[in-house]
């Protein structure tokens, strides 16, 4: 058996250090791209979500094509399939998103406790204030109740966000109840429905209700008017 050159076995195996610190350079290189493939992925589908968010709310589900969605957010048909798996899925991710913005907007609210029947007052005029700057949301929503919740019933994640906000009004509540100021038995869920109810009813039909009631209601002695009522009107039922 004869020995080989070891200057024979760098050359066939490429082992040495040289190359070895060579060959880590087009892996940072790679990780560079890895990024910034990643980036440019989330700006496309960001960009998709955000067109199809204004698409859905201006043509409902059935008139919100997906050419038209790919066109507003320039890019094409097949990357919406692509991270979304149909214009289902990607209705489905629209919904989740105007939600989980208002579940955001109400968590960064610091509510005071310590004072229950402002911090429910607090709850009153955001929803109200939130409806009203927001009238994407209310449309959408309008949609989806067209086709009897039957997408939104596909998320995995619709009830982490009323959950989010029933808890909310149950910590005010139970302070209330313990500074004997709000009766006891008053329920979260049903207060929450109430607020929302109240809320949502008069922005999504503002313009039919100011042609029956001859009122502008969107003015803001209007809005201002409704507000103060629901407020009233639920400081009365969960008074002690």
């Amino acid at each position: 058996m004869t020995l080989k050159n070891p200057q024979a076995v760098n050359n066939d195996n490429k082992p040495s250090v040289d190359q070895g610190e060579a060959a880590r350079v087009p892996s940072s290189k790679r990780a560079r791209k890895g990024t910034s493939r990643d980036a440019t992925a989330q700006a496309t589908r960001d960009a998709i979500l955000k067109a199809a968010t204004k698409v859905f709310a201006q043509h409902g589900f059935a008139g919100g094509s997906v050419e038209k969605i790919s066109q507003a957010a320039r890019t094409y048909d097949r990357m919406i399939y692509y991270y979304f798996g149909s214009k289902e899925g990607l209705f489905v991710a629209v919904l989740e998103g105007v939600y989980q913005r208002m579940d955001d907007a109400e968590s960064a609210i610091a509510f005071d406790l310590s004072r229950p029947m402002d911090a429910l007052t607090a709850v009153i005029r955001f929803v109200h204030g939130y409806y009203r700057r927001h009238p994407e949301f209310v449309t959408l929503i309008n949609t989806e109740n067209l086709h009897k919740g039957r997408h939104i019933a596909k998320s995995k994640r619709a009830r982490e966000y009323s959950s989010k906000a029933v808890s909310i009004i149950e910590a005010i509540l139970a302070k209330g109840v313990e500074q004997k100021v709000f009766r006891q038995g008053i329920s979260a869920r049903e207060v929450y429905l109430l607020i929302t109810a109240s809320g949502y009813f008069y922005t999504s039909n503002q313009y039919t209700l100011s042609s029956f009631l001859g009122e502008d209601l969107d003015s803001p002695a209007q809005r201002g008017r409704w507000e103060a009522f629901v407020i009233d009107s639920v400081l009365r039922i969960v008074r002690k």
